[in-house]
């Protein structure tokens, strides 16, 4: 007996959300009916797709591979389907997508809102952490990240480069004094994140790097370095849009301003390239946005 293909949609969403009950909530099913069309499909096939226990659900091996399998089936037949629907209605539903939360918290924000203002049919389910989730076993439809992609198994889409600049408070320049040349850093507080004992800085003509030891704070948040910055401690090599609010107001202020860092990469990554309406547009939204 051949599976019918809406139970390995079923098997499909099972395996991505490694729980029953959260399949079938999403789905839109009772739990038990899920259950049961399931364990008819692995009747059908003949092997256990999945160790259920009263925690968690597991793939078996056989699972695995028939996950790596239908999961592209089921992801062209989606797609198939709403760029169909694409032609009466605006792109809908749940979009799932993960943040790094400072750039989410200062610069993401206003443009998710004027997102949802053009598609009020989308809904969404944010997860703000710095951690990189992981899009094949997660129910994520992208992950926004800044820096170079670690995994090569999913797909980068590169939003945009945006470049970084130096920042200090008018204190602290007044205190410790106006750096007048990339070298003049050197004998200042510089704020570096994760670890960072040094910058590269470019002019129009030249690049330099200059070595300011680890500093005494270490932290992985652009966020506490702002913050920190603001509060007279220190000199930050950040992208001009996570400071504007500080630039505005005075709280901060431009330091060698003809001196740039290494622009910052902001990517979409997603598990697929197959991506349903919402998230295309998503993308191609926070591009646009991300490069004006």
């Amino acid at each position: 007996m051949e599976p019918e293909l809406n139970d390995i949609r079923l098997f499909v969403e099972v395996a991505r959300a490694r729980s029953f009950r959260q399949a079938a909530d999403a789905i839109g099913i009772p739990n038990p009916t899920l259950s049961r069309r399931v364990s008819a499909l692995e009747k059908a096939i003949g092997l256990r797709l999945l160790h259920r226990t009263t925690r968690k659900v597991e793939l078996t091996e056989a699972g695995q591979i028939y996950f790596e399998r239908c999961r592209r089936i089921v992801d062209e037949a989606r797609l198939a389907h709403e760029q169909l629907g694409e032609m009466l209605a605006q792109p809908s539903g749940l979009l799932r997508a993960s943040f790094p939360v400072d750039f989410a918290v200062t610069y993401l924000t206003p443009l998710v809102v004027e997102f949802a203002s053009r598609y009020p049919g989308i809904t969404f389910d944010f997860d703000l952490t710095p951690r990189r989730v992981d899009l094949v076993s997660e129910p994520f439809d992208v992950a926004i990240r800044t820096g170079k992609p670690e995994n090569s198994q999913l797909i980068a889409r590169l939003l945009a480069e945006l470049p970084a600049y130096l920042y200090a408070s008018p204190r602290y320049l007044e205190r410790m004094g106006e750096p007048g040349e990339p070298a003049d850093l050197e004998r200042h507080e510089c704020l570096g994140i994760l670890k960072a004992t040094s910058w590269t800085l470019h002019d129009e003509t030249t690049t330099t790097t200059i070595s300011f030891g680890g500093g005494r704070f270490t932290l992985n948040s652009i966020g506490m370095i702002r913050q920190l910055a603001v509060l007279d401690m220190g000199i930050i090599l950040v992208p001009g849009q996570l400071v504007a609010d500080d630039l505005a107001s005075g709280r901060l202020r431009q330091v060698l301003p003809q001196w740039r860092g290494d622009p910052v990469p902001v990517y979409a990554i997603t598990e697929t390239r197959l991506l349903p309406a919402k998230t295309q547009r998503f993308i191609e939204f926070l591009r646009e946005r991300l490069r004006r």
